[in-house]
């Protein structure tokens, strides 16, 4: 298998491919062996249930003739489950490495996270910039196998990051990038899915008071158990039965003391943790790795602090769970009340999380700073041809130079170049249908959304300044809730609008303007509209089919200016270009595109 210093070297396909030929047939090698263990392992079963049949039947009493195919049978059949896992994991890590060739090859869409549950309609830009959903930014970038790194990464696509913590998390991904091994290693430690763990419940059930105080009462349960274990055997062994029914009656009544609070503990604990052992397992081998960027060792240093390791701590916790969890089997339930199982384990539990509890924070929020940037570094290593942005203190600036669309393949994506800044605040994009001014507006936010989260941007070369983002790309209306489209998008210009008086300048996207209200009505409003956001500071773009909105340019002088697509008839065929050029569009397509799908106009 290549290392990690191998894999800097070479570009991502290529060691992506040779990594997948080697598990390949490594997996054909496992499986080979498994179709030899598996009949060798049914044979000495068989040998096995003979013997032991014809030394019933003879009466011979050389039991060695059972013993050793028995024995055989057990070294076969632990053989043949380590090869078994064998398979499972190479099978784990050959999904792994095809789904990073999917990516590659623009094969990813539907095959992964959304992050739907993060989706929410009144931000500023997620849902028009395509941030989560099927086909979506998050889709692309999330391979975190915990909620926390899930949360995390969402959090950094939702809000801007400050310059120098943005810096930070460039150096962080650049490190990253070069430990394929290490993202290897995380998409196939445990098993095949992602940890149940939620993030907010555990916290809060660490951090939270508890029922019971564990100590003394621990002690005198372990008594009040050992003598009702003691009082059934001296009933058993000298017919002393009226101490054992004396016990049973007080460990049954201190059973019944305890049994709401036993109850709410347990039940507390068991929603809040699932799938601790992945958890801990995902931290185990964090912990193993030895980092050199300051964000990464600050991050890694928490989950080590004061000599407690937070993987080991968390297996603890996820022992004592498995153990509270069996108080639900039928035999347990029966001897509860009087040995105290789950009061015992839910006290022990208490115990840990006087312990350890607040240091679940920490644990929790370094972890899933380390996957999300682990996130990123995939993606940077996955397309070394893009860049990590430039940030300035010379705002409002975005300028950028064969700026592209991070989700459109590099073979099909159209570069242009655009300087949005103290002189030129305003672009006027006019164009005809399908020509790409809404997806040119998109791949400036969702650049924008990458360079102020810490990942590689897909351009030659982006210098901006803090921004931001306020979107009105994708505008919906709404039957159920009675909106039509002209007031979901005014609701959305005002939450635009609203960004403007916050600490950062905002960088306006605003596609079609006001198409849903008459001609006269729209030129008045849509003026009105970008003179208020250039008033408080924004610079933007604002995309148009209708020629009258392009007029806005001219009383607002060198502040703005009237850029376009266009298009061209190709043997009958209409072609687009996708390159923006200086002007008003002089064309329009409108009446081609209707006859191309067969309409008589």
């Amino acid at each position: 298998m290549s290392n990690d210093s191998s894999a800097a070297q070479q570009d991502p396909e290529s060691e992506y491919r040779n990594r997948l030929e080697v598990l390949r047939d490594i997996e054909s090698r496992y499986k080979q062996t498994a179709g030899k263990l598996g009949p060798a392992t049914l044979l000495f079963l068989a040998v096995s249930v003979v013997s032991a049949g014809w030394i019933v039947t003879t009466r011979i009493s050389a039991i060695y003739w059972v013993l050793l195919p028995v024995s055989l049978l057990i070294l076969f059949a632990i053989a043949h489950e380590r090869v078994i896992r064998a398979i499972r994991k190479s099978s784990r890590k050959i999904a792994f490495y095809e789904r990073c060739l999917a990516r590659i090859g623009n094969k990813w869409m539907g095959t992964g996270e959304t992050g739907d549950r993060f989706s929410d309609p009144s931000h500023p830009y997620a849902r028009d910039l395509d941030v989560f959903g099927a086909g979506s930014l998050f889709e692309l970038l999330c391979t975190a196998r915990t909620r926390a790194g899930e949360e995390i990464l969402a959090n950094w696509l939702l809000a801007p990051a400050p310059p120098d913590e943005v810096r930070l998390r460039n150096a962080a991904v650049t490190e990253l990038s070069k430990r394929l091994d290490l993202r290897e290693d995380l998409a196939v430690v445990g098993k095949d899915f992602r940890s149940g763990v939620k993030p907010e419940a555990l916290v809060m059930w660490g951090e939270g008071a508890s029922a019971l105080n564990p100590g003394f009462l621990q002690i005198l349960l372990l008594v009040l158990g050992l003598l009702w274990i003691c009082s059934l055997i001296a009933w058993a062994a000298f017919d002393l039965r009226y101490p054992a029914l004396l016990i049973s009656i007080v460990n049954a009544g201190v059973a019944s003391r305890f049994h709401q609070r036993t109850s709410k503990g347990a039940s507390a604990i068991e929603e809040a943790a699932h799938d601790l052992k992945l958890l801990s397992q995902v931290l185990a081998r964090i912990e193993g790795e030895r980092f050199s960027s300051s964000k990464l060792v600050s991050l890694h240093a928490v989950l080590q602090k004061d000599g407690v390791v937070s993987s080991q701590s968390i297996a603890r916790l996820n022992r004592l769970v498995d153990f509270l969890v069996s108080r639900r089997h039928l035999a347990v339930k029966v001897l509860d009340p009087f040995v105290f199982w789950s009061l015992q384990w839910t006290l022990a539990i208490e115990s840990w999380r006087k312990k350890f509890g607040r240091a679940i924070a920490p644990w929790l929020a370094s972890l899933g700073e380390i996957e999300a940037l682990s996130d990123l570094a995939g993606y940077a290593y996955e397309h070394p041809q893009d860049v990590f942005p430039e940030f300035t203190d010379e705002g409002p600036l975005f300028d950028a130079e064969g700026l592209a669309h991070p989700l459109i393949p590099e073979s099909r994506a159209i570069r242009n170049d655009l300087i949005l800044g103290s002189n030129l605040r305003l672009i006027i994009i006019s164009g005809p249908n399908m020509a790409g001014k809404s997806t040119f507006l998109r791949s400036i936010g969702i650049n924008a959304v990458l360079a102020q989260c810490g990942a590689p941007v897909r351009a030659n070369k982006l210098r901006l300044s803090r921004l931001a983002v306020g979107a009105s790309v994708c505008v919906l209306d709404s039957l159920q809730g009675g909106i039509s489209r002209f007031y979901a998008e005014i609701t959305r210009l005002k939450v635009i609008a609203d960004l403007t008086d916050g600490p950062l300048p905002v960088l306006f996207l605003l596609d079609e303007l006001l198409q849903g209200t008459n001609s006269h009505d729209r030129r008045i409003g849509a003026e009105a509209v970008v003179r208020n956001l250039l008033k408080r500071g924004a610079v933007g773009l604002l995309t148009t089919h209708d020629l009258a909105l392009a007029e806005i340019a001219a009383p607002l002088g060198a502040t703005a200016a009237n850029f376009h697509f266009e298009d061209h008839l190709e043997n009958g065929k209409l072609r687009f270009d996708h390159r923006l050029s200086p002007g008003i569009v002089q064309t329009s397509n409108a009446l081609q595109l209707m006859r191309s799908i067969g309409l008589d106009v």
